[in-house]
């Protein structure tokens, strides 16, 4: 199997990519990636609903919310969410359930697929999405949320605090979508002001992977009662106390999640990426802020020597204030791009010709030079002259503006202390001591999350040739991985006999979510909009009728019979009931009790037969 992989995995081509547009280029430290990427007894555990046999992850994801609410400034966070675009759909719901309202103003310069993703979710909820206007900003008191890239898709940093104000005037949430790294020398979205903030933790060592898995988060503002962080979606980590009084940890706020609440679920969120999340988490404690802060003031310091550079060799740069990322216009695009093709390196090409490049920590002076040989055909300065320039930078422009951050953050001691190899191995031994894997015994709960990755799925995931890519590089660099998607295909088409796959989804509940839109869809095509009911049995996955209820159906719950089985009585009676209305059942398969019910095909035939 690995030499059939290498072989795959040399199909794709790894080029220096400066893309950004939230994916950024890390450096996984190897201590983290040898005893928790791809050790069993970090990747094997349950999610951790039963807290007597999970108080290590548990502390590790306390240790992120932590992370998530210091660089924040907003204290009640979840661990975690899916990804940066899927948390700004979220945060929109959240804004339309708190506020009562379904108007949201949007950053028309959104990461582009945050902005897909965003009207994808809130179409079947009726929330309008309209563009934000910067210049000429007004918001009426319908008007749930406005929603802003902080910086933004062209790497700008706005002041952003008078029109926070003005929408708090109105009644509406503000929504930053952030980037993490950057919010080490930014001010915070809590000191500006805002309601919540979102994004992804992928640059806090966890690898590009072509996209993903990568860990979101969501943070949000509290008041007395704690409103937002009672309507937030995904779970949370609590400090509490055990049997004998002494301090232990659990899921907290449970009612609001899909296991429990099913339809009524603030989201299908369930397992939400908590390995990237340990991963992002112990990048945090084994740096600390004094390190985490100079990865970030390098970045900031190469962005700003690289505009000096482009500026003198007579570039226009589109913005003034940046943290990694500039808009640059070049006179001859395609002789760029040619030479862009000789170094190997990847760029963002805008629709009006302009060129964006993106800097991270890997980013080093011979790469500095390369870019600029790309942007002008050549550079005099030698590595050691970039070298000592960028080091010498006293202060770039965040440090000397407004934008910049006063306030700490990483303060506790987890943060401080874990610095050298030999104390995080010991950390991250004494964390995984505390919970039950299938390194210790097997795990007699069943669910759909319950998969052995095998040794050899874990050594690919850390080669280059695979978690190397940003996810828009053009397709001629991702043979390998395009191999992978239809094989992938052709299997599950093989296995269960459909026609068509789709391997877009994030999650099995994401999953279960574009199944629904896509038969709302199918249904809206036929001229029966009026169809919009979903029967649930009782023995489905939480997930399922939270899934229905995200997709704007109506959850008709299918009683079960003495074994546990499906009632098809139950179901036909209302398979009858609900005939002009039906749109679809979903079966979770075997069932939460672990049956594969015999009598799944009569299921299907009904509902079937009254339309769905």
């Amino acid at each position: 199997m690995l030499r059939e992989l290498k072989k795959i995995a040399e199909m794709n081509k790894v080029y220096r990519s400066y893309i950004g547009m939230g994916y950024y280029d890390t450096i996984v430290p190897a201590v983290i990636l040898r005893n928790i990427t791809q050790n069993i007894g970090w990747i094997s555990q349950y999610t951790p609903y039963q807290a007597e046999i999970s108080q290590g992850r548990l502390e590790s994801l306390l240790n992120y919310q932590t992370m998530i609410a210091d660089l924040t400034g907003l204290p009640t966070t979840n661990a975690s969410l899916l990804d940066e675009s899927t948390a700004v759909a979220e945060a929109i719901a959240l804004a339309a359930r708190f506020t009562k309202r379904n108007k949201v103003l949007v950053d028309p310069y959104l990461h582009p697929q945050n902005l897909d993703v965003a009207k994808t979710r809130s179409r079947p909820h009726g929330i309008e999405l309209s563009e934000l206007n910067f210049d000429n900003f007004n918001v009426s008191k319908d008007v749930a949320a406005v929603i802003i890239q902080y910086p933004d898709t062209e790497g700008r940093i706005r002041n952003i605090e008078k029109l926070i104000a003005k929408a708090h005037e109105q009644g509406a949430l503000v929504v930053l979508v952030c980037d993490v790294m950057s919010l080490t020398l930014l001010k915070s979205p809590g000191d500006l002001g805002a309601d919540v903030a979102v994004g992804s933790a992928q640059r806090f060592g966890v690898p590009l992977g072509y996209g993903g898995p990568h860990p979101g988060f969501m943070a949000v503002a509290r008041d007395s009662k704690n409103s937002l962080g009672r309507m937030m979606p995904g779970r949370i980590i609590g400090v509490s106390k055990g049997a004998n009084g002494e301090k232990a940890l659990r899921l907290a706020l449970q009612t609001r999640e899909q296991h429990i609440r099913r339809d009524k679920a603030t989201s299908n969120i369930c397992t939400a990426q908590a390995l990237l999340a340990n991963m992002a988490a112990m990048y945090a404690v084994y740096h600390g802020p004094k390190r985490i802060t100079e990865i970030a003031q390098a970045i900031h310091k190469s962005t700003a020597f690289l505009q000096s550079e482009l500026v003198k060799a007579g570039h226009s740069i589109a913005h003034k204030v940046y943290f990694d990322t500039l808009k640059v216009t070049v006179k001859d695009l395609q002789s760029f791009k040619k030479r862009a093709e000789e170094k190997q390196m990847n760029f963002r090409y805008f629709a009006d010709g302009s060129v964006g490049v993106s800097l991270d920590e890997t980013t080093k002076p011979a790469d500095i030079l390369d870019i600029l040989y790309v942007f002008n055909g050549g550079s005099k300065l030698s590595e050691k002259e970039v070298a000592d320039t960028v080091s010498e930078t006293a202060s770039p422009l965040i440090g000397n503006s407004e934008h910049a951050r006063t306030s700490a953050y990483l303060q506790h001691p987890i943060f401080n202390t874990y610095h050298s190899e030999a104390l995080l191995v010991r950390y991250i031994k004494r964390l995984e001591n505390k919970d039950v894997s299938l390194a210790h015994s097997m795990i007699p709960l069943g669910s759909c999350t319950m998969k052995l990755n095998a040794s050899c799925q874990l050594i690919p995931i850390t080669w280059d040739t695979f978690n190397g890519l940003h996810p828009f590089v053009p397709l001629s660099q991702a043979a390998g991985f395009q191999k992978i998607f239809s094989d992938t295909e052709k299997w599950l088409c093989e296995i269960t006999g459909y026609d068509k796959f789709s391997l877009q989804p994030n999650s099995g509940a994401n999953g279960e979510y574009a199944g629904l839109l896509t038969i709302r869809k199918y249904h809206i095509s036929n001229g029966q909009e009026q169809r919009n009911v979903c029967l649930i049995p009782t023995s489905a996955h939480g997930t399922n009728p939270a899934s229905a209820h995200m997709a704007n159906m109506r959850v008709v719950v299918v009683e079960s019979d003495k074994h546990g089985n499906i009632n098809y009585k139950d179901l036909a009676a209302k398979a009858e009931k609900y005939k002009n209305e039906l749109a679809a059942i979903m079966v979770t398969y075997p069932s939460t009790h672990g049956v594969f019910e015999s009598s799944i095909r009569d299921v299907c035939d009904k509902v079937h037969e009254y339309g769905g």
